[in-house]
């Protein structure tokens, strides 16, 4: 189904901000630049990007009801959007269909691969039970990724823009050398699923380096360039010489630089507006839609509320920016 799928009229009229952003990130969308949110259930968007009546149940706002069925409105403004919530299992076959069915036909989705693959050694946090602090004998595990979320995914194949691989900060106990992470990747990446596009967050700024872009390359696995609180900012990752490392792009604008993520939520909640103006993050996006409009290659771009307050204001920011 064509991009124009998303964009369909339905019941309830959208308001001046929906509508406005869903014209301008169609057009995008029609030279290969998607632009969508990190996650899409925020209560804060209702008014300017989501329907308040669409919600309401006997009168009032109903949660559960806004939960169940706001990805189908997201779906009518945005052409991807991004899944976290991937990272904290293996979802089943069910819950994969009733994902793709409760969303518009033509809306795409970044998701996390499970942090079942993607960390080395559990975190000592209480949640992770007798696991914590131990070895994940499933790190990297191309049996296991393929076994329990790429095979329940390929029959949704063309719902998917991007799986990507978010690994967090290894020590050096973990990985002495970053050469020791670029081996156990590329072991990886020789046989995992030819089936999805994937692209590889790193958040140790020392890996990011010449021998680790050749890795990817050598794949056409994209780096993901990301605005988070311990790494170079996007742009200057945008300028590092052979960042670009596939046949397309995908960028993740998470949060400021030295910022924590527990200080954000606190300071940017409840996601109504644009609070801090990050402008090293909307130029990194800028220049990596630009490149994508300027080589035919595609770019993904997720855009966290954490950055500013207001993703979907930051996305239109960056949108004006492209169509300027």
């Amino acid at each position: 189904m064509g991009q124009l799928s998303l964009f369909d009229s339905h019941d309830q009229p959208q308001s001046d901000t929906a509508r406005r952003l869903s014209e301008k990130l169609s057009r995008l969308a029609d030279r290969g630049i998607f632009l969508g949110t990190s996650s899409w259930k925020y209560e804060g968007w209702i008014g300017s990007i989501y329907s308040r009546e669409r919600y309401v149940e006997r009168g009032r706002f109903s949660k559960k009801r806004f939960e169940a069925g706001c990805l189908q409105e997201y779906g009518r403004i945005f052409p991807v959007a991004g899944g976290d919530f991937s990272f904290y299992q293996f979802p089943t076959p069910e819950y994969w269909k009733n994902l793709f069915d409760s969303a518009p036909a033509g809306l795409r989705f970044g998701l996390k691969v499970p942090e079942e693959i993607t960390v080395a050694r559990w975190p000592g946090h209480s949640r992770y039970g007798e696991r914590a602090g131990a070895p994940n004998h499933g790190f990297l595990d191309n049996s296991l990724f393929q076994e329990m979320f790429a095979d329940p995914l390929r029959p949704h194949a063309d719902r998917i823009a991007v799986l990507m691989l978010e690994f967090g900060t290894f020590a050096k106990s973990t990985f002495a050398l970053p050469a020791d992470f670029f081996d156990r990747l590329e072991t990886f990446l020789e046989s995992a699923s030819t089936s999805f596009r994937l692209a590889v967050e790193i958040r140790n700024a020392d890996y990011l380096c010449p021998d680790y872009f050749a890795m990817l390359r050598r794949h056409n696995v994209a780096h993901v360039f990301n605005a988070w609180t311990r790494m170079p900012e996007l742009i200057d990752q945008v300028e590092m010489p052979g960042a670009f490392t596939a046949d397309f792009s995908v960028a993740r604008a998470l949060l400021n630089k030295g910022r924590a993520y527990e200080d954000a939520v606190k300071a940017l909640q409840p996601y109504e507006r644009i609070q801090e103006v990050n402008a090293g993050a909307r130029e990194g996006l800028r220049r990596i839609a630009a490149r994508a409009w300027r080589t035919k290659q595609p770019a993904y771009e997720f855009i966290n509320n954490r950055l500013e307050g207001f993703a979907p204001g930051t996305i239109e920011a960056v949108a004006d920016s492209l169509e300027d």
